[in-house]
């Protein structure tokens, strides 16, 4: 048996079955290995962003790791981005990354790289083989590592020579069973109580897995019984929302919207969520946002799966199960210009029950959120880390993981630049994945920040630089150039009529939404 054999017989054993690929000279043992095992299922993305977005998306959405195969450093590097973000995420993702031969590496040929200084930013784990027996081995380490809730992300690295070298059978270590969640001591129930009996505003603020149903009717059961504010994370990795389920107000972006909203408050509880602080330094603009005089409480950190805590917490409060008014039903206006509101009011209307929303519009998906609230029950996934070019990857590895649920990748024009190419994998899946692209031909996000920091009249290079009119880009060539059937709506009844076929059909689409 070959090394490579051996790790893709290792990784079918241990459920990892799904592969996203972009492989090279150095990965041609396992691309045969992958032909030879039955039950595995390789993905090809035409750019190494789109493999690690997509591992991101599949891990979010099923809790269990896929793998991305990468060449060399390079490739590695070339899906940092998304990887940044599915660490932000807690994602489970094991990067299987081909490096040259053991003999060769001090040749210090043109590919060579320190790979391991690459993945060593984005991982838990790095792993480097030295012998064809390491191979297996070590994936099943790193398996179990990434697998364990909150998950994270791994990094194997595969020299060649230990790829089609015999190897050993697959070890026995590929049958572990899977690690039990992390969870927070119980001392810190007690604490908590203690300190929310004694506050006079507190805020609960919730993330990662207390974001799942389970965590979120905990979470909600201690807020009814403490009059404490339910808030999540900015860009939640996961949150199930919609009719029927708890409202969870969203921190706000810029810090002085998170200021206002924490102003007053005399005790943060930190269930799956780290304590705010803003994303960016601003002058005259603290970095931490907890207010001053604010308490300061953990339940669970983000490394912690907080659902037990919150439980535990809301039993100890002999808190009933609440069940507040439902927000509104959206309706969707019947007519009229096409902008961020009556996108977001018509999307929030028509999105199916079960449907998973992957945001990256930026600033023209925001009315959407505030109108998906009494939507049907749906999933939404935000962009964790910030590194754009997140969505329409992260839509790919969504719809695998869930076959039978529509898939809606809302989408920014500029963001969606970044990995284009996901839309050839849309394609050649037959995924079921709508892609509403948000067209205002330009970075909305960066003139906000020159209004905000006093610029008033941008130059013409500020301008440029923030413009994609020229020339304006042809998404409707774009996305059908690689496969994906695609129109353009510039009214509310044509994205009306446009998004009702689109959600009626199997398979991908696109709708340009200009704005």
């Amino acid at each position: 048996m070959r090394g490579a054999l051996a790790l893709v017989r290792t990784a079918r054993s241990l459920g990892a079955t799904v592969w996203f690929a972009n492989p090279g000279t150095t990965e041609m043992p396992l691309v045969t290995a992958l032909d030879e095992v039955p039950g595995t299922r390789a993905v090809l993305g035409l750019f190494e962003g789109v493999c690690t977005g997509a591992a991101d998306g599949y891990g979010r959405m099923t809790d269990r790791p896929a793998v991305t195969l990468l060449h060399l450093g390079p490739g590695l590097a070339n899906g940092l981005a998304n990887l940044h973000n599915a660490r932000r995420a807690r994602s489970p993702v094991l990067n299987v990354v081909g490096d040259h031969t053991t003999w060769h590496r001090d040749a210090d040929a043109p590919l060579t790289s320190d790979i391991a200084a690459l993945a060593g930013t984005v991982s838990a784990e790095v792993r480097s083989s030295r012998r064809p027996d390491d191979l297996a081995r070590d994936f099943a380490a790193l398996h179990a590592r990434v697998s364990a809730s909150p998950g994270c992300v791994g990094t194997l690295i595969a020299p060649a020579d230990c790829q089609w070298a015999e190897s050993g059978p697959p070890p026995a270590e590929a049958t572990l069973p899977r690690p039990e969640p992390r969870q927070p001591p119980a001392e810190r129930v007690a604490e908590a109580l203690r300190r929310l009996r004694s506050a006079t505003r507190p805020v609960l603020l919730v993330g990662g897995l207390a974001l799942r149903e389970e965590g979120l009717a905990a979470a909600a059961r201690v807020a009814a019984a403490t009059g404490a504010r339910l808030v999540c994370e900015t860009f939640p990795a996961r949150l199930e929302r919609g009719a029927g389920r708890p409202a969870v107000e969203r921190l706000g972006y810029f810090p002085e919207q998170a200021l206002a909203q924490l102003a007053g408050v005399d005790l943060l509880l930190l269930a799956g969520a780290r304590e705010p602080v803003a994303f960016f330094g601003y002058p005259d603009a603290p970095s931490r946002l907890v207010p001053e005089g604010c308490g300061v409480a953990t339940l669970a950190s983000d490394a912690e799966d907080p659902r037990p805590a919150l439980r535990a917490l809301a039993d100890e409060l002999g808190a009933p199960v609440p069940r507040g008014p439902d927000a509104p039903r959206p309706e969707a206006p019947a007519s009229g210009p096409l902008d961020p509101a009556s996108l977001g009011a018509v999307l929030a209307a028509l999105q199916p029950e079960g449907a998973v929303v992957v945001d990256e519009g930026a600033t023209s998906a925001l009315p959407h959120f505030v109108a998906a609230a009494g939507s049907r029950p749906h999933t939404w996934l935000g962009l964790t880390g910030g590194a754009i070019g997140q969505g329409l990857p992260c839509a790919a590895g969504a719809a695998l993981a869930c076959p039978g649920r529509r898939v809606i990748a809302l989408e920014a024009d500029g963001s969606a630049l970044y990995t284009l190419q996901a839309l050839h994998t849309h394609a050649r899946e037959g995924l079921d994945v709508t892609t509403v692209l948000c067209s205002n031909r330009r970075y909305r996000i960066l003139q906000v920040e020159l209004a905000r920091a006093g610029v008033a009249e941008p130059g013409p290079v500020a301008r440029d630089l923030t413009s994609l009119d020229r020339p304006p880009l042809d998404w409707v060539a774009l996305a059908r150039g690689q496969g994906v059937p695609a129109a353009r709506a510039e009214t509310v009844e044509a994205f009306r009529e446009e998004l009702s076929r689109a959600l009626a059909a199997p398979g991908p689409s696109l709708i340009e939404a200009v704005l």
